[in-house]
């Protein structure tokens, strides 16, 4: 029994080390149709590896966006530059409250921020969250936060990437992400300016969106953090188009949910914008329809408070 004990406690060990040995193998020397089950993402969508360079180079702001690809894309950093503020925006694609985590634990204390405006995209609660955890494990730094987000999701893809860019993040190739991609246009504090194009007006299925119990709870573990830290929070769920969010069922219900805590604003509700002259998809504004939301988001935030904050 105890030569059983001593192998399995050898065995053990032994088994992590090859794994890792494996992983980085893997995912150095193979191309990537031969690994599909390590990410590899880097610069691939949504300029994150340009805004999680950058955000290494702030320090305190006034204003921090947290949240999904709605956030890059939908509040734009120069606007409250004009008016005097410091902002940036941390927004990544499909970023679920799990992902959001991970980047409070590596930024806040460094952004120190006065004001957080936290867009709460319902579908980002709907969602894994795999997707956007492959995407920040790929264009930002290793560290722990990762294998504690990689337990969360309990992923093979998530636990093998965070493995292989944990212990070879020195031995990947150097990397330089264009300022510009197609008609996305990186701009200064994370924000990620679209060419302005009609959208063509299509009709939706009626369609309920299932809030996951653990990205709640993670949300709520999140605000509780910023809460604590007395940073004042303000929720927002940017505009889709109108057929879109028609076609959702149970509005309402997400309502109650996020209405549980002050400041929060349903922009679907509060401001009429064309379906074809200012988004770019269903739930992507261009840029003639962020400049419209955002003059309406800072008519509702008093920029004067935050000025005293």
């Amino acid at each position: 029994m105890k030569k059983l004990l001593k192998s399995i406690v050898l065995f053990i060990p032994l088994s992590i080390l090859v794994y890792i040995i494996l992983i980085c193998f893997w995912g150095t020397l193979l191309p990537e149709f031969m690994s599909p089950n390590i990410g590899f993402l880097k610069g691939s969508y949504g300029h994150t590896y340009s805004r999680l360079k950058e955000v290494k180079d702030f320090k305190k702001v006034d204003v921090l966006f947290l949240g999904s690809s709605h956030t890059y894309r939908g509040f734009d950093t120069r606007l409250l530059k004009s008016e005097g503020l410091s902002s940036f925006n941390l927004g990544t694609s499909s970023q679920t409250p799990i992902q959001t985590n991970v980047l409070l634990k590596r930024y806040l204390e460094k952004l120190n921020p006065k004001v957080v405006i936290y867009e709460v995209y319902p579908k980002s609660f709907e969602i894994d969250g795999v997707e956007s955890g492959l995407d920040i494990i790929a264009n930002d730094k290793s560290d722990f936060a990762n294998v504690e987000m990689a337990l969360k999701l309990k992923n093979i893809k998530i636990m093998n990437s965070s493995v292989y860019y944990y212990f070879n993040e020195f031995n990947t190739p150097k990397f330089s992400e264009k300022e510009t991609i197609g008609s996305d246009t990186y701009i200064s504090g994370g924000f990620v300016e679209h060419t302005p194009a009609n959208f063509r007006i299509i009709d939706h299925n009626s369609e309920r969106i299932e809030i996951n119990k653990k990205q709640l709870k993670q949300f709520e573990e999140n605000i509780k953090m910023l809460y604590d830290k007395k940073i004042k929070v303000y929720l927002v769920q940017a505009p889709v188009t109108s057929k879109y969010y028609k076609a959702i069922t149970n509005n309402k219900e997400i309502d109650s949910i996020f209405s549980r805590y002050e400041d929060y604003f349903n922009f679907n509700n509060l401001i009429t914008l064309s379906d074809s002259l200012h988004f770019i998809d269903k739930d992507h504004l261009n840029q003639k329809g962020v400049l419209e939301f955002n003059s309406e988001l800072l008519k509702r935030i008093s920029l004067k408070k935050l000025e005293k904050l």
